[in-house]
This record gives structure tokens, C-alpha cells and sequence, in this order.
């Protein structure tokens, strides 16, 4: 991100693509951004299938997940909701998402799922910006 640039959710940006530096935006398309999230799953904080962890800032997101339940589950490099959608859905579609993911949680479904992810990082689908 370019210097300046506010300190809120990318969603909240009117032109998200205006704040990202060429390698910047190399990082977010291939998903190379997220690498040193690696380190949070070797020590227990984050697993690789979960809710993706929100911004300090986002109140919103933060308030829909506790108030269905979803806070209790570690988050993840990469979740349900990602693989259906990432960056193009809207807060309370990616909630429920996370619910969906929250109530049908086991081994099957967080390898269907981390498939899904390596397939759409190589087609770079669901990337807006």
C-alpha cells in the first residue's frame, strides 16, 4: 500500500487499486500477501481452514461473527467464504458463510476446501483488487 493510504478495510476504500504499489498488487493477485501468515499457523494462532481474520477495524464484520458464534473458531489462512467469493462479497454474506463453515466443520470439507483455494489462486478468481 502506498504511504497515506487510510487505515480501514480494503471494501471501505473508494478506489482500493489507487493505494496499491505495482508490487503491491503483484502480492495481492498471487496471493503471495498472505505467506507470512505461515508463521501465525506453526504457532497455533491461525490454522490454514477457518474464518479469515478481521481488521481491527472492522466492527461490523467483528459484531456479526460474535453475535452468530463464529468468534469462537481459529481463523484461518483461508475459509469457506473465500472460496466463494473473497473480496466481491458483502460482510453478511461472508458471516453466513462463516456459520456455514462453522456448523459443517471437519477434515473433509477443510481439504475440499483448501483445493478450492489452491484452484482459485492459480486462476486468480475472486481478486478485485
Amino acid at each position: 500500500m502506498r504511504i497515506g493510504t487510510p487505515a480501514v478495510a480494503t471494501h471501505l476504500l473508494a478506489d482500493p487499486q489507487s493505494h496499491l504499489t505495482p508490487i503491491g498488487s503483484f502480492l495481492r493477485k498471487s496471493s503471495l500477501d498472505e505467506l507470512p501468515q505461515l508463521w501465525s499457523i506453526l504457532v497455533g494462532d491461525m490454522s490454514f481452514v477457518g474464518p479469515r481474520p478481521a481488521l481491527f477495524n472492522q466492527d461490523d464484520l467483528i459484531a456479526l461473527r460474535t453475535a452468530q458464534g463464529v468468534d469462537k473458531l481459529v481463523p484461518g489462512l483461508t475459509g469457506w467464504a473465500q472460496v466463494n467469493g473473497r473480496d466481491e462479497l458483502p460482510i453478511p454474506q461472508k458471516v453466513a458463510l462463516d456459520v456455514e463453515y462453522l456448523q459443517k466443520q471437519n477434515l473433509w470439507f477443510d481439504i475440499r476446501i483448501l483445493w478450492l483455494t489452491f484452484v482459485k489462486v492459480v486462476r486468480r478468481d475472486g481478486v478485485s483488487h
